[in-house]
């Protein structure tokens, strides 16, 4: 079974992707949540996965991670993900705390204490980039990074950068650059595996996880449904897909550059094939992606009624 840590920014395409990898719990043993700022404030974040967590009844640690990016300051995204960072769902205030030690004092403590870890990094990579400028030697625990991030031909936050790697390129630089093996979902992984807003309506229906995603497309699906989209990318649950079956993907090897500054540059990913320890998914089965994705939610329902 792999280990993983989830770095996230819940969030709505976040609690997808972390709802899916709760239903492979003989695959992926999910040792713990950590959070960072990204869509929204990492004040917010916390909140939005310990209210989720509260809803569902389970108990995996969260730590809260970097408030803001190593250089610039925050950016955070109402436009995508509302004011809370995951409007739509209205889910009561957590009890539940965050845990007391920093997330990046957290990854220090687990991975010099495992073997081997895998992080699924769903948000800005503050947290990766902080932890291996303090600690270096850590990258050899760090079996690979699984992220949503990158793209290959055009950006969704300026001209060529997509959002996680342009809110902090300079952590995305000491990612890439540490040698650590790094697979990357790009946005056009991400739209080749979409979600036809057709068959977001099979969550309309009794089940409580289902109602908990049904609440989270419907305000997802607004940005998609005022362009007159017939779909929309579930951007964060990729690199979960992928840890749970590679050929869900076309992939290509190489090494990914991050430019770090210019108005249409900043952020922006430089693939070369060939040489180099870095994947990158560049097409998906877009069926099989949803059909893991329902399958996931649907045992979901009938664990936790």
């Amino acid at each position: 079974m792999r280990k993983v840590i989830i770095d996230t920014d819940p969030g709505h395409d976040d609690i997808m992707a972390i709802l899916t990898a709760l239903a492979h719990s003989s695959e992926l043993e999910l040792l713990s949540f950590c959070t960072v700022a990204g869509n929204q404030t990492v004040d917010k974040v916390t909140n939005n996965i310990l209210k989720v967590e509260e809803y569902l009844g389970i108990n995996i640690p969260v730590y809260r991670g970097e408030e803001r990016p190593m250089v610039k300051d925050p950016q955070p995204q109402p436009q995508a993900h509302g004011e809370t960072g995951m409007d739509g769902p209205i889910l009561p205030e957590p009890l539940k705390k965050a845990e007391e030690l920093s997330a990046v004092e957290y990854y220090k403590q687990i991975l010099e204490k495992e073997d081997k870890v895998t992080i699924i990094a769903l948000a800005p990579l503050t947290n990766l980039g902080v932890l291996l400028s303090r600690y270096p030697h850590l990258s050899e625990k760090i079996e690979a990074i699984a992220l949503m991030g990158g793209a290959l031909d055009g950006g969704n936050i300026n001209k060529c950068a997509e959002f996680n790697i342009w809110h902090d390129p300079e952590a995305a630089k000491i990612v890439f650059d540490s040698g650590i093996r790094v697979i990357m979902a790009p946005l056009e992984a991400c739209y080749a595996g979409a979600i036809l807003l057709s068959e977001t309506e099979r969550f309309r229906k009794e089940g409580r996880v289902s109602k908990l995603v049904d609440d989270l497309f419907g305000f997802y699906c607004r940005y998609a449904i005022e362009r007159n989209w017939d779909r929309t990318s579930v951007f964060d649950l990729m690199p979960v897909l992928y840890l749970l079956d590679e050929d869900l993907f076309v992939s290509e090897k190489g090494k990914v550059d991050i430019i770090l500054d210019g108005e249409d540059t900043q952020g922006q990913t430089v693939f070369t094939k060939g040489e180099g320890n870095h994947i990158v998914l560049v097409d998906a089965d877009r069926e099989a992606c949803m059909k893991i994705f329902f399958d996931a939610i649907d045992l979901l329902d009938r664990r936790y009624q």
